[in-house]
């Protein structure tokens, strides 16, 4: 069977999908070589009665069964990130049940987990949001909430420290009070203004050299309580330059999904492990190529994951917040989830076109464990939508 699918331009062209299924199963030797975190989406309950302005609605059962998958080949989960939609549907409440109830199931499993810690409580106009202390406040009440269910802690970039600091001492501040707080060495996430515009500035400058040593003091006066930094700026000179600088055994955690396997796989003098919202779809995949890198081969290794990068850059591109429309109608194509539908109604952020230019670059792939599951639910949107086959 072929599928007419529409182009960028208004027209259309035939795709014909591929017959054979993913050999990519679960299982395999731990992962080696690299500490490697896929950050996962969740799944929104499609049958809630709810209004837009309402908490979002989760299937808590389709959010955990997906998180058990990528933990069967070997990834661990970056829990309540950006990917799950945090400041984009999912609110602090849904954030904190999330984490408790996926902190839970890791134990249960024996999965790897961190989670994000933030500042997502503050809603503006919320008691605290515009002072520092308030925003300090909110940090310690999730990075507690975090460090009670025995996960690790990732401080996310705050909207409310980029609203309210006025210099780059602000940052040290507040920084500085939460790793002397922090019981484990946390993660450090430095997300750029290309995921989220309310961070532009961050660290106290718009001058990202600027801004990098700010962020490089916070790591140097504390390095014992950094376990590692994820670097989310879609720069991969200055992510190199940043990792060649981190004190001895301070990871960098590659946040590239534009040049990740350049980044993993490293040069002489180092090399990124990897905190990544595109290893959600690319779970097995990615679990499968950095086995091949434990081997020490890197041509292998850069074999598997290359071809990958053109799927991710068109997720990933502009406004590139909103490339989790894309990840969540993969896992729906894959069988993960029953329905296409997103919290916050995010399934409309992304136009059919692109959509269809998703479904052909990851069936080229291989990423369909079902094929012809992928194929049937594509012809089913491409209905809704009346394109006719």
């Amino acid at each position: 069977m072929t599928l007419r699918l529409p182009s960028a331009d208004g027209g259309s062209r035939t795709y014909t999908p591929r017959s054979e299924p993913a050999r990519l199963a679960a299982g395999g030797a731990p992962l080696a070589s690299r500490t490697v975190f896929s950050a996962a989406h969740v799944v929104a309950d499609p049958y809630a009665d709810i209004s837009p302005d309402a908490p979002a609605a989760v299937d808590w059962d389709a959010t955990l069964a997906f998180r058990r998958h990528l933990w069967a080949h070997g990834l661990g989960v970056a829990e309540a990130m950006d990917t799950a939609q945090r400041g984009m549907g999912l609110d602090w409440a849904g954030a904190a049940e999330l984490i408790r109830r996926s902190a839970a199931e890791a134990k249960a499993v024996g999965g790897r987990i961190a989670c994000g810690v933030g500042t997502d409580q503050l809603t503006p106009g919320a008691a605290g949001s515009g002072s520092l202390d308030g925003v300090r406040a909110a940090y310690e009440e999730q990075l507690a909430l975090v460090e009670e269910t025995g996960s690790q802690a990732i401080l996310m970039a705050s909207r409310a420290l980029a609203a309210t600091a006025k210099s780059p001492d602000d940052y040290l501040t507040v920084y500085t009070h939460l790793l002397r707080q922090a019981t484990e060495p946390v993660v450090l996430h430095w997300l750029g203004p290309m995921f989220d515009p309310a961070l532009e500035g961050y660290w106290g400058s718009t001058d990202l050299d600027a801004a990098t040593e700010t962020f490089l003091q916070v790591i140097a006066e504390h390095p014992d309580k950094v376990d590692g930094v994820k670097i989310s700026l879609l720069d991969a000179r200055r992510e190199v330059e940043l990792r060649r600088r981190l004190p001895k055994g301070v990871r960098c955690y590659t946040g590239d999904d534009f040049h990740y396997p350049e980044l993993i796989a490293g040069d002489e003098r180092g090399f990124s492990h990897a905190l990544l919202g595109i290893f959600d779809p690319l779970g097995p995949l990615a679990a499968e190529a950095v086995r091949v890198l434990d081997t020490g081969d890197t041509k292998g290794f850069r074999e598997l994951l290359d071809p990958t990068v053109e799927l991710s850059r068109h997720l990933f591109q502009p406004p590139t917040r909103f490339y989790k429309t894309g990840v969540v109608f993969l896992a729906w194509l894959a069988g993960h989830q029953d329905h296409f539908t997103m919290v916050g109604g995010l399934q409309s952020a992304r136009s059919l076109p692109h959509l269809a230019r998703a479904y052909e670059l990851a069936d080229g792939l291989g990423l369909f464990p079902d094929p012809a599951v992928a194929e049937a639910r594509m012809a089913s949107l491409l209905s809704v939508y009346g394109v006719d086959q």
